[in-house]
């Protein structure tokens, strides 16, 4: 299980980087779930870090076909490896299908494409989170991400039950996407997250000093990083069950 942390600017993504975090994901909080860094401020951040981490780019909520094809291919030229794109108001298969093929045919050559689901889509007319992995596998994308839209409202593991999410990630992992969940998580959520099976936990606010609108904290990514590796370590046998803590 890898840890993504989003990051700002680049002076958050050098923070970021300093405490260990395996992906570095350009994301504008003052902007949404998904609020996309300008391209100028996204070039900064993959100067910095990307020959030596992976860097991820949030593009926003889809428009129309056109827009996402145009905007995935500018992140991806500049060195996005995967860009995340999600559907609030959205709520027809067909219609979340079509902008993924889009945003897929943008970033063809550059990037993968990553189809955000919202486990709280009610609140913001998106398709549901089951119906969005059935759309990103026949657009032939690379994965999904199940993540909160809003921020002020309550987290992913509040939102869903245990039974819930493992379905999701069960159903995700049938449609042979990488599997990311996000939303509100702290350490405290990282042994459950590892034990439904996703491939990236995603975080804001916990790695931030003054929660999710303020900076990116190295110390706290270092801490989280050392939970999510223990979390995937091996445990030893024989020994009791217990937290990743």
């Amino acid at each position: 299980m890898q840890l993504l942390v989003s990051v700002a600017d680049a002076i958050e993504a050098a923070a970021a980087l300093d405490g260990g975090a395996d992906i570095i994901d350009a994301k504008d909080p003052a902007s949404g779930a998904l609020g996309a860094v300008t391209l100028d401020v996204f070039r900064d951040i993959h100067a910095l870090v990307g020959g030596v981490r992976l860097v991820t780019a949030a593009l926003g909520d889809a428009v129309d076909k056109a827009s996402a094809k145009q905007i995935a291919e500018a992140y991806a030229r500049a060195g996005a490896r995967l860009v995340k794109i999600g559907f609030a108001g959205v709520s027809s298969h067909a219609r979340v299908k079509t902008l993924l093929t889009g945003t897929r045919d943008g970033a063809t050559g550059y990037a993968g494409v990553i189809a955000t689901a919202y486990a709280d889509a009610d609140r913001v007319a998106s398709l549901d989170p089951f119906a969005i992995v059935d759309a990103a596998a026949a657009a032939a994308v690379t994965g999904v991400l199940l993540d909160t839209a809003d921020k002020h409202g309550p987290g992913l593991r509040q939102l869903m039950s245990p039974t819930t999410l493992r379905a999701w990630v069960a159903a995700a992992r049938d449609a042979r996407l990488l599997v990311a969940v996000a939303g509100k998580l702290t350490a405290d959520d990282f042994e459950a997250v590892h034990e439904l099976g996703a491939d990236i936990v995603g975080v804001r606010g916990a790695a931030c000093d003054n929660g999710r609108t303020g900076s990116i904290a190295a110390a706290r990514v270092r801490q989280l990083k050392s939970v999510a590796a223990r979390c995937a370590a091996p445990a030893p046998a024989p020994g009791p069950a217990g937290a990743c803590e």
